[in-house]
């Protein structure tokens, strides 16, 4: 075969030529198979730990496991209070201290009497104004007017003054006299009411002296009168 080969470039022996060519040829095609790509056309690696949380797994097994433990503790209850009667363990013996509360009371105290003597002063305080002396010169300005003025001023006369103190006087009157009635209405009810109980407890007391036997007084004292006559 190696007669009929024909080498590319000039050769003494065909023999040997074909068996380098051949060899060098198997190693290209070795490089070319071996030959690694430019361009990454393969799939992304995937990461275990971006898949599968362990611990939200984790989390999710103790939520569960807490679940489960209040579950087994409420059962335990109700089978207990089914059991028995129930008791009830809210009792609480804790008592409520507080630091200033002694500081408020005083506080409280202070202000409170604080305000009774104010209250006192108002209170015993006498009025600087009097109403005679401003009456008096009221009038006193009055006459000033009158003589100052070229008409005389309007004021309302001291009849018209006297006339509404005496409707209010008249009204306070009326007022008196029906609380008056009233009251005498409310005592005449109460004694028509005590001398009915009264005319019922003599009538009480004469049926019990009829059956036992004993007189009224009255007829005890007519009698002792016509004897004396007698």
């Amino acid at each position: 075969m190696h007669r009929s080969y024909q080498p590319i470039l000039p050769s003494s022996s065909k023999y040997l030529q074909q068996k380098w060519d051949d060899k060098y040829y198997e190693e290209h095609r070795g490089l070319v198979k071996e030959a690694k790509p430019m361009v990454d056309t393969k799939a992304p690696r995937t990461y275990v730990h971006l898949h599968l949380n362990l611990k939200k797994l984790q989390k999710d097994e103790e939520r569960l496991a807490t679940i489960e433990r209040d579950n087994r503790l409420f059962l335990e209850k109700v089978a207990f209070i089914m059991r028995t009667k129930g008791r009830v363990d809210n009792a609480n013996s804790a008592e409520t201290k507080s630091l200033s509360q002694e500081r408020r009371q005083r506080e409280l105290l202070r202000v409170t009497q604080e305000n009774r003597d104010i209250l006192r002063r108002i209170r015993d305080t006498r009025p600087m104004y009097r109403n005679e002396k401003l009456s008096k010169d009221w009038d006193q300005n009055l006459k000033y007017m009158e003589g100052i003025a070229a008409y005389a001023p309007v004021v309302p006369d001291k009849k018209e003054k006297e006339k509404e103190q005496e409707k209010e006087q008249e009204k306070e009157k009326g007022k008196g006299k029906k609380t008056e009635k009233k009251d005498r209405k409310k005592s005449e009810k109460s004694s028509d009411k005590g001398g009915d109980k009264s005319a019922r407890s003599e009538q009480t007391d004469a049926a019990a002296a009829s059956e036992h036997g004993d007189s009224h007084p009255d007829e005890e004292k007519e009698e002792k009168e016509q004897e004396n006559a007698d």
